[in-house]
């Protein structure tokens, strides 16, 4: 967990190099108190206050009896110097060498030793008041946990549907993170110590429908942000928030609920301005997932985000990451597919409502207006009447152009267009550009009042013959 603060409390300054070198723990009372053994006193005492490369070989000859005595401890002592006094034992050891984790798990049938359970011991400390405690618990939770799950689909160890105390543990932290993801008890490390606890278990997919059912990707998703200014102030817990999205994505529940604007609209903005490879690198990987989940999101990061031309920049760029090149590449192509799999008047509406016109087959394809005239004027002309306001107030040559040329359309293709346009002022707004500055929009508006005013037969060459 040294990623999003080195186990720090600014308000406390705990951390495990402190506690280690300035405490000195009494063991004797405990014995005497009938709270631990005499036996767990004697390794205990052997293993405190010793070099590392002396704690190392205890470890190695009979490790389990040295963390069956930590979890004695963390079972029936309550006092809080003790515990992460214990507890910073246990973050030692284990960034000492991750592989300690295996001592924490059940022995193998072969191996005749007790065994301290410490799932329910480790849950209990998630409930106390101090930040240490609860970050070094989650943190050894969260490591034997994840060292009993499946690193893909094909291997499986934990089973997650199974009533084990591993199984019931995983279901109780999931909860418990995503509580903390929701109102954090410490102030700011809470909501980092949980996105990255949840980023290691998402890796196994089946943790992946219980985070959803306790609404990991709502929150993970929330903080998918980029700020207004582009300066992202909290990198690694922008990455671990994406890493979780990206790992989420997988499941289609949880990709369901985050293909929306805002979260899509996030791991665009990470994209078009993150600085580290691999923050720009899992926002690719979340993207190209969610984006194939609908197109409500396609669209919007194409319309409203400018995604394709994010992707062409960026890919202007040099990467020490080579992946970053092929995913812009991948994510290009599965967004040009994906155009073309968009209802046609669907992106044509979202054009409309967004207030910015560009020329392209949805504005000149007869085709496409023969079918979709009539649906400019359902609903009482709602979406005539927006273009018709984007040809009266844009600033915009290319859109006011454009918008001329798509009213000219509407009044060919709909029956009644001429009316309906007239009615509504069109004619008086489209003969106020014939005197614009820009030659394209001058002449997109020619052609438009000629098809308002004249005939059908006698307009159709004109529009027909201007073009783009």
């Amino acid at each position: 967990m040294a990623g999003y603060g080195e186990g720090l409390d600014p308000y406390t300054t705990l951390n495990t190099p402190t506690i280690l070198r300035t405490r000195d723990i009494p063991w004797d009372i405990y014995m005497t108190a009938r709270l631990i053994s005499d036996r767990e006193l004697q390794f205990l005492r052997r293993y405190d206050k010793k070099e590392p490369t002396y704690q190392t070989k205890l470890l190695k000859e009979g490790g389990k009896l040295y963390t069956n005595a930590f979890l004695t401890v963390l079972k029936n002592v309550t006092k809080d110097e003790t515990l992460q006094y214990v507890l910073a034992l246990i973050d030692d050891l284990l960034d000492v060498d991750p592989s300690h984790v295996a001592l924490f798990l059940p022995p193998g049938a072969e191996e005749d030793q007790p065994y301290v359970e410490p799932y329910p011991i480790l849950l209990r400390l998630l409930q106390r008041p101090d930040w240490f405690t609860q970050e070094k618990a989650a943190r050894l939770l969260t490591a034997i946990l994840a060292s009993q799950l499946r690193p893909s689909a094909a291997a499986q160890t934990l089973d997650v549907s199974a009533a084990s105390p591993a199984a019931s543990a995983l279901t109780a932290f999931v909860d418990w993170l995503c509580a903390q993801l929701r109102r954090p008890t410490h102030p700011l490390l809470g909501v980092p110590a949980a996105a990255h606890c949840l980023g290691v278990l998402l890796r196994d997919p089946g943790v992946r429908p219980l985070a959803t059912r306790a609404g990991a990707a709502g929150l993970l998703g929330a903080l998918v942000r980029v700020p207004a200014g582009g300066v992202i102030q909290n990198p690694q817990l922008l990455y671990e928030a994406m890493l979780g999205t990206w790992q989420l994505s997988f499941h289609k529940p949880a990709a369901d609920l985050l293909a929306n604007t805002a979260t899509v609209g996030g791991l665009v903005d990470a994209v078009r301005v993150a600085q580290k490879e691999k923050l720009v690198r899992v926002a690719l990987l979340a993207l190209q997932n969610l984006l194939a989940h609908g197109p409500a999101g396609l669209e919007f990061a194409i319309v409203d985000k400018g995604l394709r031309r994010v992707l062409e920049v960026r890919a202007t760029q040099s990467w020490d990451d080579g992946d970053v090149p092929e995913l812009l590449a991948a994510l290009g192509a599965s967004l040009e597919r994906g155009v073309c799999e968009l209802s046609s008047f669907e992106r044509y509406r979202r054009e409309l409502l967004l207030g910015q016109l560009a020329w392209g087959p949805l504005h000149t394809a007869d085709d496409f207006w023969a079918q979709n005239a009539e649906r400019l004027a359902e609903g009482n002309g709602q979406l005539l009447r927006v273009l018709l306001k984007l040809v009266e107030s844009s600033r915009d040559a290319t859109t006011l152009a454009v918008g001329c040329n798509d009213v000219a359309r509407f009044v060919a293709a709909y029956p009644h267009g001429r009316g309906i346009v007239t009615e509504l002022r069109g004619k008086e707004l489209v003969m106020r550009l014939m005197v614009h500055p820009d030659q394209a929009v001058q002449r997109q508006a020619l052609a438009c009042v000629q098809r308002i005013l004249l005939s059908k037969d006698h307009a159709s060459a004109l529009v027909a013959g201007v073009g783009a």
